[in-house]
């Protein structure tokens, strides 16, 4: 019975193995394949036309069934298939079948794309201190999801990894971006929509490496050469083993003839790299699949030696003797043929003479010295004339778009969240252009000419500025304030007073994602209200005064913090700037200083670390920065 019991129990592990095993290797088995972002807990977009996709075996008929119908498509001749679900109404959970694929826990709401570099992508972790109520979120009704980091030259069709949902419960809630926390809340409180935050972003990029090379052509210094990248690769293969020349039958009548043994030099090689060698020869019926040894004397620098197809050996460098086994059942009656891969990158490759080249069998000797034939397989020589032409690889554009934005396109979205700058802030002359660039890039990507775009503007960072000077970080600024005036259906975060002088990665994100909500409200939802503080408009000078006109000045200009307005700078004719004085009058400010006679210029906020200006409007918003100037 003890017996019966301990292979009952064998039997039971070893069922339970095999299980396992089976539906470990389920995945690799498939025959249906989606993206990892298409997943449990993901929220896909309310109210447009739904694209779910992947890639399957071309003979596989693919179906998706999705509250209560059913969609086929068939793969194309990559592979890839994709199915148009019509536009659906808020709501969830669902269940979505992919052939033998279960998706559960889908939510329909809207899904916002957040992208730029370290400050979009903060982690929510780092806030627990400042904002305890993060350790006991429970809303199931907000999700988060970040694409891994993916770089490349070229566009990729997926991501790199696993994109992973999470919702905002407490046991899932230090998996996500800071900022995306704190606007999903604002946007779940305020619509009862479900929100799902697609983060897609990395530290320290700069704006050019998220737009395409399309998009990029003003930028000659940010394209790569093509053509040049696609000649390096194929040059950097080893045609030899792309078209097999170690096989025993080949058409070699356009290879050279040479006489070995020889140095490369002697035969008139100039190549640097990889040049393949081949030589027929017979044998008697008496060798027909017996063992034999091959003698190929010493080759410079490592070889590897194949006959009639068949690896026989190698050697890594150029010292030793070769001296490899045929082993038994390669050779043949009548004509054979040896094939040597022969490597250095030197150039100065080639046979040593006086050394043996020969086969010796069972009372057969084949000599192997005279006429070979040979073609070059890889030359550096070659590969360094493309890579002259690719000297800019390292500072090219369009890598993370390639990699994080590209392979994620069909995923529908209702509006993109961008926080970047800081590592542009060296050229604030180019980021206007850039970022325009990026909004026409991904509103052509998504085929979506209206998509709003929620800018976040840097906000304080460095030590203050005693005097007014020149600001990297202003002129990005500027050029973030310039892209909300003239291109449509954008917004503007002002944020230049909740940064931290000492910390490039400022915590109070909760205020910063309200700021960028108020944006979401005007633009994305329709609710026309006022979201933006003071835009400057125009300068009036009179005597040694300079009138300033605003917009969105709201319910009436006003001062934050204070009985004065701070951080407005003059400058006259010498375009020497000095602090002013200025005062509110009406919807209007005067700014002027006593030794200014005939003022020509100001500026408000110019500085890496503006904290202290305070023009705001009734409704409480910043002004954002600005300078009447273009020096």
């Amino acid at each position: 019975m003890l017996e019966n019991n301990k292979e009952k129990k064998a039997l039971k592990l070893s069922l339970v193995l095999i299980v396992i095993f089976f539906s470990t290797l389920n995945p690799l088995l498939a025959k249906v394949r989606i993206p990892s972002l298409i997943s449990d807990c993901m929220v896909l977009q309310r109210d447009t036309e739904l694209t779910i996709w992947g890639w399957a075996d071309q003979k596989e008929v693919v179906t998706v069934r999705f509250l209560g119908q059913i969609y086929d498509a068939k793969p194309d001749e990559e592979g890839k298939w994709q199915v148009v679900i019509p536009p659906q109404k808020a709501g969830g959970p669902y269940i979505m079948e992919i052939n033998e694929i279960t998706i559960r826990d889908i939510l329909i709401g809207d899904v916002f794309l957040c992208s730029g570099q370290s400050n979009q992508e903060t982690p929510i972790a780092r806030l627990v201190d400042m904002f305890p109520e993060i350790n006991v979120s429970n809303n199931h009704n907000i999700r988060h999801c970040k694409i891994p980091t993916q770089e490349d030259f070229v566009l990729k069709d997926n991501i790199s990894g696993s994109a992973v949902w999470y919702s905002g419960v407490a046991s899932e809630v230090l998996n996500w971006t800071s900022l995306a926390y704190f606007l999903a809340q604002d946007l779940y409180d305020r619509y009862k929509v479900p929100v799902g935050m697609l983060v897609s972003s990395k530290g320290g990029s700069n704006i050019e490496s998220w737009i395409s090379q399309e998009h990029l052509k003003e930028f000659p210094r940010l394209l790569l050469d093509k053509n040049a990248l696609d000649s390096l690769q194929l040059a950097e293969r080893d045609k030899g083993v792309a078209e097999d020349w170690k096989a025993e039958v080949l058409d070699d009548s356009d290879w050279t003839t040479a006489f070995m043994p020889s140095s490369w030099r002697e035969i008139g090689i100039k190549a640097k790299g990889d040049v393949w060698f081949r030589k027929n020869f017979e044998l008697p019926i008496s060798m027909d699949r017996k063992h034999a040894k091959l003698y190929m004397g010493t080759l410079v620098n490592s070889d590897s030696v194949f006959v009639n197809g068949v690896f026989v050996g190698s050697t890594s460098y150029e010292y030793p003797p070769r001296k490899y086994d045929i082993p038994a059942g390669i050779l043949h009656t009548g004509v054979n043929t040896i094939a040597l891969k022969l490597t250095d990158n030197r150039g100065a490759g080639g046979f040593i003479k006086d050394k043996p080249y020969h086969i010796i069998g069972d009372n057969v000797f084949v000599d192997l010295g005279g006429e070979w034939k040979y073609k070059v397989g890889r030359d550096m020589d070659e590969m360094m004339r493309f890579r002259e032409r690719l000297t800019n690889m390292k500072t090219v554009g369009s890598a993370l778009y390639n990699g994080m934005i590209y392979p994620i396109h069909k995923y529908k979205v209702k509006a993109a969240v961008w926080y970047q700058g800081e590592s542009n802030a060296g050229r604030p002359e180019e980021y206007f252009s850039l970022l325009t660039s990026l909004i026409n890039n991904w509103r052509d990507l998504y085929s979506m000419p209206d998509m709003p775009f929620l800018l976040v503007q840097l906000p304080n960072f460095m030590a203050k500025q005693a005097n007014p000077s020149a600001s990297g970080w202003a002129g990005i600024r500027e050029a973030q304030l310039n892209v909300f005036k003239e291109i449509s259906h954008t917004a503007l975060a002002v944020t230049y007073d909740i940064g931290e002088w000492n910390d490039i990665h400022p915590l109070n994100k909760k205020e910063m994602a309200h700021r960028v909500f108020l944006g979401a409200r005007d633009l994305v939802f329709g609710e026309r209200i006022i979201s933006s503080g003071p835009i400057y408009q125009k300068m009036k000078i009179e005597g040694n005064k300079i009138i300033l006109s605003f917009s969105e000045v709201g319910g009436g200009l006003r001062i934050k913090n204070g009985v004065k307005l701070r951080h407005f700078a003059i400058a006259g004719e010498d375009r020497q700037f000095v602090w002013a004085t200025a005062e509110i009058k009406g919807n209007k400010v005067i700014v002027s200083n006593k030794n200014i006679l005939n003022p020509v210029a100001v500026r408000y906020a110019w500085s890496n670390n503006p904290e202290e200006a305070n023009l705001i409007n009734k409704e409480g918003l910043l002004a954002s920065p600005f300078r009447t100037d273009n020096w």
